[in-house]
């Protein structure tokens, strides 16, 4: 009959004896309840671990001897019982479970032990058994390994981390950050390591410097690498700030893994780790000769010598001819790639020099010479290349309106709203009936009048979009029209159709250079803008000393403020410090009735575009752009610091701008007040709504930039919509009338289900402002998709509307965007599967967003060609391969929606819901692409845009074993 615990002799028993048996407990106190607690777990325990914990019990009683030399076999023994352990998930090895009771008498042992190997070895026993204790003594693996590591004599070496497993490894990397965090903390107070040398999340001295804990976490991270832990390796040296030297530790079967991990973590980081994190992938990819990755890369950073030098890195010439793709599509200036070119800009004579030195395939596919003829041969593989009528896109029949209410209201008005129809549909087709195969004295531009002759005229840019050769042709007759207004549209056209397209000729230079001085106001501005498009991201020198005298107080302000928008296209992202300059000289100097202007906005928005992607290269421009006193100056800080941040993600910039936001004003009180000054007062109160008004501008901006952030990164700019919806709710005017423009950018081409139906809600607003803005939101949003539903929604709004001719005319405009290239160019600034952003895309829809924040004074008034600002975004949506003389090469492919599979395990498909095709193929924004077979082996990292593909020498052979 088994002994009674002690549990049932304390509740059950009446006997005398009670009180003596209860002292003798208390006696005998703890020690009588582990042996108890051992007759307990005996009889759950198998023979076998019976016997292991006996065996483990011996051990620990021999490391209590006096005798030294049974030291080192009963370590050896320990250290092989406890690696040779198997656990479940769910369950801590037997080994560590039986030892933890004798921890604290192991930990005195040790004390008293002298340093010797043998005591290396213990403390490398310790540090395992510590993980069983870190809820009481945290960091106590770290510290008995960094013990360990101090004994370990030079004639030996301390066995490494992953020795002793996975488990292990993850405790000790947990432990290697929470340490290295405690003492950065330390160091920023200036205080020692701890005040007695102890830590006080822990009654154990620190062990070690800074540099063993980094060599300790290498050791680490080499075992996660080898173990397809990449993400928990790459986790660990950020937290100990070497993240950079994880490209020594990476090989072939690990690289990829990693670099991806990381690029997927930079919109998730705080500058300057961003950064970091860019610049250690591209030396990841670049130490692998992973050339398109690395390019695309440094084209992200903006960093002009990693471009170079990964340009003239690869010695293939088919590699170059793809890398060249890609600088094409990013509208790289070709200045960079020159071997001798330096951070100082280079001149524009030495640019052409360097041109003329390049082969001629290259510089075919630097300057994009042959996307025209690409293009219009996709458009015939897709059964596009017929151009559409107005009514084609209008489907007026559907509409529901009185039969022909519609086209009478305004008649000019409709005419103009079908002129920039028809652009945009018919877009680098060249074959619209309305303008380019119209009959001699029948063109469209004469059904319009004054300005609208203007955008007419420079309709043809878009239609003859990108063909060099022939659209020039086209546009040349009406350069010589009488009427200024369509030689002004003809100048702005040439602009327009050299948009992405560089030329041996420089047509654009040599058309619109002699226009710059003219003094008709139409044809200056034509060319001056005309020219911003043109060489959009080229960083010309030559346009430079061209356009700079024009942003000048001696001149009008809308003259001035174009000067600066188009130098803001020609050199974004390039921190050009002679236009910083003379813009803020001239912000200082103007006089407050001309910064009143609606014009300036354009102008500090000029500004803006030359930090595109820098970030912290803003500071000193902000700082000085804070002295001037003109309400305008808030306006400029919010656009610089939102364009340098652009597509980051930075949630601080982000709150800052909902902060500006949030500075409301109580509308009732605020009324009730005007009325009580208007009896004493009249002309104060005029003066301060005046004020106010101003003032609000800044708010307008602060929303685009919120998008403008967020755009870059899914998650924040899921959660930059839920904002906007707060801010449509609770906003001022200004503020929900920027709303829709926020959407329409931060989802440019990508039409989804919910922002269609938002945006749709936003266009029935009481307000015509923020409806007219949200219409054009559906344009922006649908751009060049050709989407069903957005279709039916406008032709729903143009009924809707009918007797509004601006928001008919908005309407008009929606739909031809919807269309846009039939169905095959977007909108969307960011390509190479997401993962560039265009920086002269950018430009342009936030130079178009900004002529909506008061649509009435632009737009909607005689500025309305200012809708063409959109064609440096305008590229196809097209995956086109390419065999090794460029000649298109039919492959099947499979495209389907993107799926993120970084991080997972295996190799996991990269697309799901996939359809085969034979290219070229037509590829959405958040559609990627994969070729079906293993015949070709392409060189681009990303099947999108142009691809050279390589017949696989091993391909045929496998066919025939097989057969």
């Amino acid at each position: 009959m088994p002994e009674p615990t002690e549990f049932s002799i304390r509740v059950t028993s009446d006997d005398p004896k009670k009180k003596e048996s209860e002292e003798k407990d208390t006696k005998e106190g703890p020690s009588k309840l582990k042996d108890d607690s051992k007759e307990g777990e005996g009889e759950d325990l198998s023979e076998e671990d019976i016997q292991l914990r006996g065996e483990l019990e011996m051990l620990v009683e021999r490391l209590k001897e006096s005798n030294t030399e049974l030291y080192r076999p009963a370590l050896e023994t320990l250290r092989t019982l406890i690696r040779t352990s198997t656990s479940s998930m769910t369950s801590v090895p037997k080994p560590l479970k039986f030892l933890r009771p004798h921890y604290p008498d192991l930990q005195a042992l040790y004390e008293s032990w002298p340093a010797s190997e043998d005591k290396s070895l213990f403390a490398d026993i310790l540090s395992v058994l510590a993980m069983t204790y870190s809820d009481t003594q945290p960091r106590g693996t770290l510290r008995y390994r960094l013990l360990a590591a101090s004994l370990v004599p030079e004639s030996s070496s301390l066995s490494e981390p992953g020795s002793w497993g996975h488990e292990y490894v993850r405790h000790l990397a947990a432990e290697l950050g929470e340490e290295y965090t405690y003492r950065e903390e330390e160091a920023e107070d200036e205080k020692p390591a701890s005040q007695d040398g102890k830590s006080p999340k822990a009654d154990t001295p620190l062990i070690g410097t800074i540099d063993d804990l980094r060599a300790l976490a290498k050791e680490c991270a080499k075992f996660l690498l080898k173990h397809n832990a990449e993400p928990d390796a790459v986790d660990l040296l950020e937290e100990l700030e070497i993240v950079d030297e994880i490209a020594q530790l990476v090989d072939d079967n690990t690289y990829s893994r990693v670099a991806q991990y990381m690029i997927r973590c930079v919109t998730l980081l705080p500058p300057p780790d961003d950064v970091s994190f860019l610049r250690t992938a591209h030396a990841i990819y670049a130490q692998h000769h992973k050339f398109p990755e690395a390019l695309s890369l440094a084209i992200r950073l903006g960093d002009r010598d990693l471009v170079r030098e990964d340009f003239n890195a690869p010695g293939n010439p088919l590699m170059k001819r793809q890398l060249a793709f890609l600088i094409a599509r990013a509208q790289i200036p070709i200045e960079w790639l020159h071997p001798a070119s330096s951070d100082d800009n280079a001149d524009g004579d030495a640019d052409v020099d360097f041109q003329d030195e390049l082969p001629d395939d290259l510089l075919e596919c630097l300057t994009n010479a042959r996307l025209s003829t690409h293009f219009r041969d996709f458009g015939k593989e897709l059964s596009v290349s017929e151009a559409k009528s107005l009514e084609d896109i209008y489907k007026s029949h559907l509409e529901n309106t009185r039969s022909g209410s519609a086209g009478h209201i305004d008649s000019a008005r409709g005419n103009l709203a079908g002129t920039f129809v028809n652009a945009f549909v018919n877009a680098g087709f060249g074959n619209d009936k309305l303008m380019v195969e119209a009959d001699e004295g029948n063109s469209w531009i004469y059904k319009n009048k004054d300005h609208g002759m203007m955008s007419a005229a420079a309709s043809l840019g878009l239609s003859l979009l990108w063909d060099t050769d022939v659209g020039l042709s086209h546009v040349d007759k009406y350069t010589y029209s009488a009427e200024e207004h369509i030689k002004a549209g003809a100048l702005f056209a040439t602009g327009i159709l050299n948009a992405g397209v560089r030329t041996e000729a420089d047509a654009a230079m040599a058309l619109l250079g002699d226009y710059v001085e003219n003094k008709s106001v139409p044809l200056k501005t034509s060319a001056i803008m005309g020219l911003g498009l043109a060489y959009a991201g080229s960083h010309r020198e030559d346009l430079l000393t061209l356009l700079i005298p024009h942003i000048d107080d001696a001149v009008s302000m809308e003259i001035s403020s174009i000067a600066a928008l188009a130098l803001g296209f020609i050199f974004t992202g390039s921190e050009n410090g002679e236009i910083t300059s003379t813009i803020l000289q001239t912000l200082m100097e103007r006089d407050d009735k001309a910064l009143d202007e609606k014009w300036a906005r354009f102008m500090v928005l000029g500004l803006a575009l030359l930090y595109l992607g820098q970030q912290d290269g803003s500071d000193a421009t902000i700082e000085t752009l804070k002295a001037i006193e003109h309400p305008i100056s808030k306006t400029a800080q919010i656009l610089v610091e939102a364009c340098a941040f652009a597509a980051t993600g930075n949630v601080l910039k982000i709150q800052a701008m909902l902060h500006h936001c949030d500075e409301h004003i109580d509308t009732g009180k605020e009324k009730e007040k005007e009325k009580e000054k208007e009896k004493d007062n009249k002309e104060n109160t005029e003066e301060k709504a005046e004020e106010k008004k101003v003032d609000d501008t800044f708010q307008t901006f602060a929303v685009i930039g919120i998008s403008l952030i967020a755009m870059g990164e899914e998650i924040g700019a899921e959660m930059s919509l839920r904002q906007f919806n707060h801010l449509m709710h609770y906003g001022e005017p200004n503020i929900r009338k920027a709303v829709p423009l926020a959407i329409g950018l931060v989802s440019a081409s990508n039409p989804q289900l919910p922002i269609l139906d938002t945006l749709s809600k936003y266009s029935h607003d009481s307000d015509l402002q923020v409806a007219i803005n949200a219409i054009f939101a559906m344009g922006l949003v649908g751009a060049g998709t050709n989407n069903a539903r957005m279709a039916q929604m406008l032709r729903q709004l143009a009924g809707y509307y009918y007797k509004e001719p601006d928001c008919l005319f908005m309407v008009r405009i929606a739909q031809g965007l919807v269309h846009m290239g039939k169905g095959t160019i977007g909108l969307n600034p960011f390509f190479s599967d997401r993962g560039i952003m265009s920086r002269p895309a950018v430009a342009g829809l936030l130079a178009t967003l900004t002529a909506f924040t008061d649509s009435k004074a632009f737009i909607l008034d005689k500025y309305h060609w200012m809708l063409y600002f959109l064609v440096t975004a305008m590229y196809p949506r097209f995956l086109i391969t390419l065999d090794e003389e460029l000649n298109p090469l039919p492959v099947t492919v499979r495209v389907g929606q993107a799926v993120d599979v970084v991080g997972q395990a295996g190799k996991p498909r990269t697309i799901s819901g996939f359809q085969t095709h034979q290219t070229p193929v037509r590829l959405g924004t958040t559609e990627r692409a994969e070729l079906a077979t293993e015949e070709y082996i392409p060189f681009s990292h990303v099947l999108e845009g142009f691809v050279i593909l390589q017949k696989n020498p091993g391909y045929e052979k496998e066919d025939k074993m097989e057969l």
